[in-house]
């Protein structure tokens, strides 16, 4: 069983920087891609951003390419999104999820199969 606990989320200024963390528990954390999602209230769950298993590859959203960054730390089972110039449009619940097979679309929901239970991110304008 794997379970995805992220960390990190809070009530900030726009302009404002946040780092979201997810931890990972298992031993095959380096095996999997990993991906971020958001959700607003009243809108569907959408990609933020995706890395690959080596973090040779990211892949971000239109909507936040050139502020969000995605990493990972294989040796900490941990990976990042470090959020910068944050918006009140990027208020949402962000959550982690693993991509287990490399071939997968990492913008696809269905790509995931497994969730954290997500963190708040709220920006005030």
């Amino acid at each position: 069983q794997v379970q995805l606990v992220e960390s990190g989320g809070g009530l900030v200024q726009a302009g404002d920087s946040l780092r979201l963390s997810c931890a990972a528990s298992g031993r095959t954390f380096s095996s999997y891609g990993m991906g971020w999602f958001r959700q607003a209230p009243g809108k569907e769950r959408e990609f933020v951003a995706a890395i690959s298993w080596s973090g040779s590859t990211t892949y971000y959203a239109d909507s936040v390419e050139g502020r969000f960054t995605v990493s990972r730390d294989n040796a900490k089972n941990t990976a990042y999104l470090q959020m910068n110039s944050l918006k009140p449009e990027d208020t949402a619940v962000y959550y982690c999820a693993r991509r287990p097979y490399s071939g997968s679309s990492a913008y696809m929901i269905d790509s995931y199969d497994y969730w954290g239970q997500g963190t708040q991110v709220t920006v005030s304008s």
